[in-house]
């Protein structure tokens, strides 16, 4: 098993930037990609972005293009969101999520899960 910590969330307004940070331990030598996704209440998880170790190579959601930025820091197993220019619309709980095993933007492809920090952007 891995565990995930997600740290970084807040309120902010408009136009304002955030950096989501997420931790992983345990078992890390399984883990190869790690991403974020986020849910607003009475909606589904939503894929917002995704890494794979190997080459950094990285995927986005077309409504995060441009403005949010997916690293890693592969020696300390961590991955970090940047949010720049954010909007109400990105108000929502994100969560990090590891080991896509088939495709990554289903939320149900993932092994691991961080419980959720909360995002809210005010206008």
């Amino acid at each position: 098993q891995a565990q995930l910590v997600e740290s970084g969330g807040g309120l902010v307004q408009a136009g304002a930037s955030l950096r989501l940070s997420c931790a992983a331990s345990g078992r890390t030598y399984s883990i190869n990609n790690m991403g974020w996704f986020r849910q607003v209440p009475g909606k589904e998880r939503e894929f917002v972005a995704v890494i794979y170790w190997s080459g950094g190579t990285s995927y986005y959601a077309d409504s995060v293009k441009g403005r949010f930025t997916i690293s890693r820091d592969t020696a300390k197993n961590t991955v970090y969101l940047q949010m720049n220019s954010l909007k109400p619309e990105d108000t929502a709980v994100y969560y990090c999520a590891a080991q896509n095993l088939r495709g990554y933007a289903v939320a149900s492809n993932y092994l691991y899960w961080g419980q959720g920090t909360q995002v809210t952007v005010s206008s």
